[in-house]
C-alpha cells in the first residue's frame, strides 16, 4: 500500500499546487507541463497517469470525465481522477488533497472518479 501521488492536469489552478506543496512538502505531485502533455489529449493525459500510477487532479469537468470512464470501461488502468470545478475555494480544495494524501492509500482510488469537495 502506498499514498497517493498526483498528477496536476495542465488547467488546475497553479495556487492549489502551490498551497498543498506549501502544507506539506513531502507530497509528490507532477505538472503536465514538467513533462511535456500541456497539450495532450485526455487519452493521452490519463494514459500517462495510469503508467506512473498517479492520481490525476483536473478542473475539465466537460470531457475528462468522460475520458475517464471510457477508459475504464475498455478495461484500461485507471488510478484515480479527481475532479475540481474552477469557482471552489482554493483552500478547501487543498484540505481536501491533503485529507486524501493523508487517509487514504493509491489502491483505493483505482477506476474512480470524485468530485471535490468530498
Amino acid at each position: 500500500m502506498s499514498r497517493p501521488r498526483f498528477l496536476a492536469d495542465h488547467d488546475l489552478n497553479e495556487q492549489i499546487v502551490d498551497g498543498l506543496l506549501r502544507r506539506e512538502p513531502s507530497i509528490q505531485i507532477r505538472r503536465l507541463r514538467e513533462v511535456g502533455l500541456q497539450e495532450a489529449p485526455d487519452g493521452e493525459v490519463l494514459h500517462y497517469a495510469a503508467q506512473h500510477g498517479l492520481l490525476l487532479i483536473s478542473h475539465d469537468v466537460n470531457t475528462m470525465p468522460a475520458a475517464a470512464y471510457a477508459r475504464t470501461d475498455s478495461g484500461q488502468v485507471m488510478h484515480g481522477l479527481i475532479m475540481v470545478r474552477q469557482i471552489d475555494p482554493i483552500a478547501p480544495v487543498i484540505d481536501n488533497l491533503l485529507l486524501i494524501w493523508a487517509a487514504s492509500e493509491m489502491e483505493e482510488w483505482r477506476g474512480q472518479v470524485w468530485f471535490l469537495p468530498l
